[in-house]
């Protein structure tokens, strides 16, 4: 099996749609030797900052010397991103053969009745390869949720860590802050320990406390009074976090406080016995990039790519956008998927824009460019509708001037289809 042929297959189950429940997963790691109890985890939940967070803690850990693993979703250029070793992605041969293997046990559970979904395959993949790599740690972001979420099937991880939680696939999760965060605390394992990120609403701190106090659980918050920031430039911020400087490539608060969280996280691994430096967290840090998250692709004209898609990240990118880029005229270019809660995005990130070209994005949940254009004129009355991605965003290109700051946003989908020409222009 060749790369694209492994990662073609993996795609042919997205027909079996989202179907949360570890029956399946049980399943299929129980025929591939269930790989997952080889590997000390990190379980990283949450419905903002997933991302980031878990790659500063991978970061992290391999500076502190420990083979890490990484498995992150979703991907923006190249579907190897999802599963990473030593910061580096799977290699297209190991990709090959970890997939051949599942689809191999895939076809043995659905002559049985059971058809894992798309997810559950590029889980059980990720198991095997930090199995044969053989990993000392693993971080493991969420996919959906978290109770029922594949990645769920582990045993005890080293530490359970929650980041900010909001409104996200509530007809799935949930129509509430409490009923997502119940979901979210599911990963939250008997007699070990969780760290929290430091601003969460009431609603969804209580829940987080009451989980871990029914878990027996040690709960870390990161106390911001021992928090410094610094300079926060488009480039990133610099900030010292109870006495460990570092700057931090990422821009806006939001991911210093995902920084704090990282952190107390690996420190929570000391009392597991598991030693990591104060350098090896700055160093850690300090290396972290990740594509589409108020991704800086040029400061001149400035020209910023993110994927982010719910309310959350809404408000996030508008405190971003009136830090960094006051005074500028903001071209918008968006595209939101159908079954998002686009109305609420709109409201918080179409006024900022001067000018709002809708496009959608080369998916079948993908809203209409013309349906996306029409509600963002609720918010912001200088809107149209540019159905190709490329298109829309080469036409954004051509009426930059240096007083203009181009904002790509909206979806994932959206930025691994233009990504390229935005660092290319």
């Amino acid at each position: 099996m060749e790369c694209s042929e492994a990662i073609e297959y993996i795609h042919s189950l997205e027909k079996f749609g989202i179907n949360p429940g570890l029956e399946r997963i049980k399943a299929l790691c129980d025929i591939l030797g269930n790989p997952q109890d080889k590997v000390k985890f990190i379980h990283v939940a949450g419905t903002n900052g997933k991302g980031s967070t878990s790659t500063m803690i991978s970061n992290i850990l391999i500076k502190s010397g420990y083979k890490t693993g990484l498995f992150i979703s979703p991907y923006v250029a190249d579907f190897r991103e999802r599963i990473q070793f030593n910061g580096k992605m799977i290699e297209k041969d190991e990709l090959s053969e970890c997939v051949s293997e599942v689809r191999s046990a895939i076809e043995t559970l659905s002559a049985r009745g059971l058809q894992p979904t798309e997810f559950e395959a590029i889980t059980a993949a990720a198991f095997l390869y930090f199995e044969k790599k053989k990993c000392d740690f693993a971080v493991l972001e969420v996919g959906l949720g978290g109770r029922l979420d594949s990645t769920n099937v582990i045993k005890s991880p080293c530490v359970s860590v929650i980041t900010k939680i909001s409104l996200d696939h509530t007809a799935i999760l949930g129509d509430t802050v409490e009923k997502i965060a119940a979901e979210k605390c599911g990963i939250i394992k008997d007699s070990s320990q969780t760290v929290a990120y430091p601003f969460q609403d009431e609603e969804a701190l209580q829940v987080i406390e009451k989980t871990c106090e029914k878990r027996n659980n040690r709960l870390v918050i990161p106390d911001t009074g021992r928090l410094t920031v610094g300079e926060e430039k488009l480039e990133g911020t610099s900030a010292a976090y109870d006495g460990i400087d570092f700057i931090l490539p990422l821009a806006g608060r939001h991911m210093i406080y995902n920084a704090c969280t990282a952190i107390e996280a690996v420190r929570s691994l000391s009392r597991l016995g598991i030693s990591v430096s104060d350098k090896a967290i700055s160093e850690g840090i300090e290396s972290t990039t990740m594509p589409a998250r108020s991704e800086l692709i040029k400061k001149n004209p400035v020209i910023i790519l993110d994927g982010g898609h719910n309310e959350g990240c809404a408000e996030v990118l508008a405190d971003f956008v009136a830090k960094h880029l006051s005074g500028k005229k903001i071209i918008t270019v968006c595209s939101m998927m159908a079954d998002k809660d686009y109305l609420s995005y709109l409201r918080i990130v179409a006024p900022l824009a001067s000018e709002f070209i809708a496009a959608k994005a080369a998916n079948p949940r993908a809203l209409d460019a013309q349906s996306l254009s029409d509600s963002a004129k609720k918010f912001c009355k200088n809107c149209r509708a540019i159905s190709d991605p490329v298109t829309a965003v080469k036409t954004a290109l051509d009426e930059l001037t240096e007083n203009c700051a181009l904002l790509v946003c909206g979806s994932f989908y959206l930025a691994g289809e233009v990504r390229k020409i935005l660092l290319d222009f």
